[in-house]
């Protein structure tokens, strides 16, 4: 334990401060840029956000641009080191509630980010190569606890361990799901053939799967390090070019610096850093509260993946426990969803064009997902409520699993505008997924 809180050189920590302030600003100016902000925060009529957060709406219009400006300026003020700790964890608040207020297009590097810079609030990443350090509103130091690295060596552990666990499942062993994937990219230049190939889909199953559950403890041991390297270079890129993912390949590569050692780094990126004696620096232990912090922190990250296997039947069906457990691109859900909105008082059936209130992105939202199918029932029931008409929702739902028949998703007989959403329980309106009829034509 007292390795924990040993000084070594701090250039992991520096070199990863300017890496994660470019991809932050990266990330923000990029969803200006493309389009994702207008799409996703600007022009909906309505918002779906994390359940429980439905005070949490978008700024009306140009805000919402200037809310991503500003979270990309402060992106490069993290970089740069500049007013660090405000910077960090002002931008850690923000990106929370970017995340947390639409979830029609849920990501999990945008999970990770926010996770990432809450952590970073907490380093000393601004003692060095900072105009913090510049303007001499912070000191310089050469060095950090050793402990500083391992809670985002150790965070990024989780995060592949879970990877790794999610995909033993059928579709992913079998090659059902890459071959859905990558069959679509059958056009794509020069490696288009080969990615309609059975081969190659099993060839990218077993291949992710041996990545996610080998890369961590490669890193680990000098002999096989470089070669974790040259496997992260080629898997994260090879997702980059061929998937469009965004930052998160970039992202994930730039926690490899903190698996070499900081000397090297150090002689690496920051050639002009003196080194630091250790002899001439006592351990620094964190505060009490700290501690109890990251264990709480850590013990919540163990929890939230592991959660599903407590809810009655399976998350790939009712997504229950999926989120926030690092269960990352397994499947494909489409769904075929009709709203049934009768009035409570003179049981009239009741139009309500959904169509033009979702967005397309939203509409997939809505008609595949339990919670997104729930949430709209919601909004229908407030629509209703807000002209004096009280009303119950029920819906006709049918789902398809990988390109796989559809089968009937929720209980026809639930109105959906009278039952709560259970967190961590199973919602019984969630119909079983019935393995019988994968090959057999759907009865209605």
């Amino acid at each position: 334990m007292q390795k924990a809180f040993q000084p070594i050189d701090n250039a992991p920590l520096i070199w990863f401060r300017i890496a994660l302030g470019f991809l932050i600003a990266a990330e923000c100016w990029g969803a200006l840029a493309t389009g994702w902000v207008r799409h996703n925060l600007v022009e909906p009529k309505i918002f779906l956000p994390h359940i429980g957060f439905e005070w949490l709406e978008p700024l009306a219009g140009p805000l919402m641009y200037g809310y991503f400006v500003l979270m990309g300026c402060l992106g490069i003020a993290i970089m740069l080191g500049y007013h660090y700790k405000v910077s960090i964890w002002s931008f850690t608040i923000l990106w929370f509630g970017a995340f947390i207020m639409q979830k029609t297009s849920y990501n999990n590097h945008y999970y990770l980010l926010w996770i990432i810079t809450l952590l970073m609030g907490f380093l000393p990443a601004n003692r060095y190569a900072s105009l913090d350090v510049t303007f001499k509103r912070q000191s310089e130091q050469l060095y950090m606890p050793r402990w500083n690295a391992w809670i985002l060596m150790f965070q990024m552990a989780i995060v592949y361990f879970f990877a790794t666990a999610s995909k033993f499942y059928p579709d992913w062993l079998n090659g059902t799901f890459t071959g859905n994937l990558f069959a679509d990219l059958k056009d794509f230049p020069v490696l288009g053939s080969l990615f309609v190939k059975r081969e190659f889909h099993l060839f990218i199953a077993y291949a992710g799967i041996l990545f996610d559950a080998l890369v961590i403890p490669a890193f680990l041991f000098r002999k096989t390090r470089n070669w974790a390297l040259l496997a992260s270079l080629i898997f994260h890129l090879f997702n980059a070019i061929t998937l469009q993912i965004g930052i998160f390949p970039f992202f994930a590569l730039s926690f490899v610096v903190f698996f070499y050692p900081p000397e090297t780094l150090r002689k690496f990126f920051f050639k002009k850093k003196p080194a630091f004696h250790l002899e001439a620096i006592p351990p620094a232990r964190p505060s009490r509260l700290l501690i109890a912090f990251f264990i709480f922190f850590f013990a919540l990250q163990i929890a939230l993946p592991l959660r599903h296997w407590f809810i009655p039947g399976d998350v790939l069906w009712t997504e229950e426990g999926h989120r926030l457990s690092w269960r990352m691109m397994l499947r494909e859900k489409k769904g075929i969803t009709h709203f049934r909105v009768v009035d409570a008082q003179t049981q009239e059936a009741l139009d309500f064009p959904i169509a033009q209130y979702a967005t397309p992105k939203q509409l997939v939202f809505v008609t595949s997902k339990p919670d997104g199918i729930w949430q709209m029932a919601q909004y229908i029931k407030t629509h209703f409520a807000q002209k004096g008409k009280p009303v119950h929702v029920y819906v006709d739902s049918f789902v398809s699993v990988n390109r796989k028949n559809y089968q009937r998703f929720i209980d026809p007989h639930t109105d959906l505008a009278a039952v709560p959403w259970n967190y961590f329980t199973a919602n019984p309106w969630i119909l079983p997924y019935d393995s019988e009829l994968e090959k057999r034509p759907l009865s209605r």
